[in-house]
């Protein structure tokens, strides 16, 4: 038995590499595993509703969206996402509410006294304790993001009454494969037989691609309608919005604007919902957002050259598998940008990020975390600037913001 929660984290996190952790070495595609560890749970997977959303970019927004305009309707959701930012519960939440530390210790506990015939991965441990919580807490219906891909994804062991597929680029093609088209390919693996799916991407191709595989299967499609919202948001978050609320449609008939208001103004209470985009202060303003890949990336200084700000400050950090230079190629050029490391130990290190200044002259200063950065930062700001920190979750992780952590 583990004595507390604090001790069940740092053996899930030693006992059983994350990919949050530890990056590729920690990726174990397959079903097997998931569903030999479900079934030592008596498979809380069964008789079960879901919604399973795959995708690149949006899929995290997506489901907190879904997930806020479900419990503004009054129904009891089960909400699985990662990473996490501040605290592992994060991941697993119900109506708001994560998971208490004292199961967490129990699942953990549980886990580490079974004798095994797999050792499962952190990803498929953490999957299989959200599935016990739901199920033990009768929540009504599960929202489910994916981890890397669709088709092997650990989570693709459910029976969704909805699947999703959000904006596909190129991301994890270690795992997943070169070409957008074979990315979308592991994506499809999400979309079961005659349950319908609901696909977001503007990309011809592989929109054509998605539906093929769809009718292959005898699933309903369904997209997004464009609508005109009165919400002042991002374009690429509107987009994400529209998916949800076609989403919701679809499962329960009725969405309302009022009902889509109260889940925005709530998103955060409701979802945990933090670093798409996110505002923390104005005069100067200070936005938050965890895109970390060129399709993110851009869609991300498109919402930032929409504000108008004659000063732009970007504060990036990035992961040594991501690629860096094509995120930093699309950063305007009249911004001024500062590179920063991240506690993760996937962080570049500092000796690359000052090789990379010596390279780019746009690079004022390097930094070893983000906080220092962003004093020295807002000391050379004034009010009506905009400082943007951004290109990782793990450089958002480590940011000690009031009200933050």
């Amino acid at each position: 038995m583990l004595d507390n929660y604090s001790e069940a984290i740092s053996w899930l996190f030693k006992q059983f590499p994350s990919y949050q952790e530890n990056g590729a070495s920690a990726y174990k595609p397959g079903l097997e595993r998931i569903s030999y560890l479900l079934g030592i749970f008596e498979n809380p997977q069964e008789n079960q509703t879901y919604i399973h959303v795959a995708g690149t970019n949006g899929k995290g927004s997506t489901c907190a969206y879904i997930n806020s305009i479900l419990i503004e309707k009054g129904r009891k959701v089960g909400l699985f996402t990662s990473p996490h930012l501040f605290d592992f519960r994060e991941r697993i939440k119900i109506n708001g509410v994560m998971i208490g530390e004292e199961e967490v210790i129990h699942f953990c506990s549980a886990i580490k006294s079974a004798e095994l015939m797999i050792k499962p991965s952190f990803f498929e441990i953490t999957f299989a304790m959200a599935l016990v919580h739901f199920k033990n807490n009768n929540c009504e219906i599960a929202v489910i993001e994916t981890g890397l891909g669709g088709r092997l994804d650990a989570s693709n062991v459910i029976n969704p009454i909805l699947s999703i597929i959000t904006p596909i680029a190129l991301d994890h093609q270690q795992f997943l494969g070169d070409t957008l088209e074979e990315i979308a390919s592991e994506k499809a693996g999400i979309i079961k037989e005659n349950i319908p799916v609901l696909i977001n991407n503007d990309n011809e191709s592989i929109r054509n691609l998605l539906v093929q595989v769809a009718n292959q299967r005898n699933s309903p499609v369904h997209f997004p309608r464009q609508l005109d919202l009165p919400f002042q948001l991002p374009m690429y978050q509107l987009s994400n919005l529209n998916t949800a609320i076609e989403a919701v449609k679809i499962i329960d008939k009725e969405c309302t604007s009022a009902t889509i208001h109260q889940a925005l103004i709530k998103l955060q209470e409701n979802s945990g919902h933090f670093g798409r985009f996110q505002i923390l202060q104005q005069n100067p303003t200070l936005i938050a957002d965890v895109s970390h890949n060129p399709a993110g990336m851009k869609a991300t200084i498109e919402a930032v050259e929409a504000l108008g700000h004659k000063k732009i400050s970007f504060i990036l950090g990035s992961s040594q598998d991501k690629p860096i230079l094509d995120l930093l190629h699309l950063i305007p050029k009249h911004a001024e940008l500062y590179l920063c490391a991240f506690k993760n130990e996937r962080s570049m290190k500092i000796s690359d990020l000052k090789m990379i200044k010596e390279q780019i002259p746009q690079v004022k200063k390097v930094f070893e975390e983000v906080n220092e950065a962003l004093r020295e930062v807002l000391r050379l700001s004034n009010k009506e600037d905009l400082i943007v920190i951004t290109g990782s979750f793990f450089l958002i992780a480590d940011l000690k913001y009031p009200g933050l952590n």
